[in-house]
């Protein structure tokens, strides 16, 4: 199991690179089992990889191919983010991993108007859901314009109005989804979660179960996550 894991990481890793093969063996090997072992799913793996490529083509010219070592910091930022959504704590009580600073709202609003304009132009969301892109687009550009000035509960409230709209953004989402693709996201996202399912009541498994489908549709789709954690 975790051989074929690594494999799948390296295999995904290859293609990132245009390509070029770098072997995940030694300490490389035992870098990705722990990602395995912590049951960090492929899907976030990849997630966190991508993550780590589009901040090395934000720097300019690639000069060498990227060792899948240097996404670790990545790939378990992206594993926390994906736990918190769907309700997961660390095993074991340990602590968490390691995360990047978060983002200023400003920058936040900038990425996810960017995000969504792309989503909208891709063709990918159903037809009905436009008139709710550019609403919303229109909503955060003007919260952007101001949030560099936001402070003390105007600030809250423009962070609570974010999570509003993200939950209305994926309800729209998912309802424009066909009956085969809403099959197809539901067995991918049962599929990441079945590592910790034994573990979890019923009702912390369909809530983790919901934020996991929600998960996986926005990956599909190529939505941002609007709401914003300070």
């Amino acid at each position: 199991m975790i051989a074929d894991y690594c494999r799948e990481i390296e295999t995904y890793l290859c293609r990132k690179n245009d390509g070029h093969l770098i072997r995940v063996v030694g300490p490389s090997f035992e870098l990705v089992s722990s990602w395995a072992e912590q049951g960090v799913p492929l899907k976030v793996a990849f997630a966190g990889i991508d993550r780590c490529f589009e901040r090395y083509y934000r720097k300019g010219p690639r000069r060498r191919p990227v060792k899948i070592d240097f996404c670790e910091a990545d790939v378990l930022d992206v594993f926390d983010e994906w736990r918190r959504a769907v309700g997961f704590q660390p095993a074991g009580g340990g602590a968490e991993p390691t995360r990047s600073p978060s983002p200023s709202l400003v920058k936040h609003l900038e990425r996810v108007v960017t995000r969504l304009t792309s989503a909208r132009a891709s063709g990918v969301l159903a037809a009905g859901a436009d008139p709710m892109i550019d609403r919303v687009a229109e909503e955060l550009e003007r919260a952007r314009a101001k949030a560099g000035g936001l402070r003390g509960a105007e600030r809250s409230a423009v962070i609570s109005r974010l999570a509003e709209i993200d939950a209305e953004m994926m309800r729209t989402a998912r309802g424009g989804l066909d009956e085969k693709a809403q099959r197809d996201v539901e067995r991918e996202a049962d599929g990441d979660l079945a590592p910790f399912r034994a573990t979890m009541a019923p009702d912390a498994f369909a809530r983790a179960r919901d934020a996991a489908v929600d998960r996986v549709v926005r990956l599909r789709l190529g939505l941002p996550t609007v709401t914003f954690s300070s």
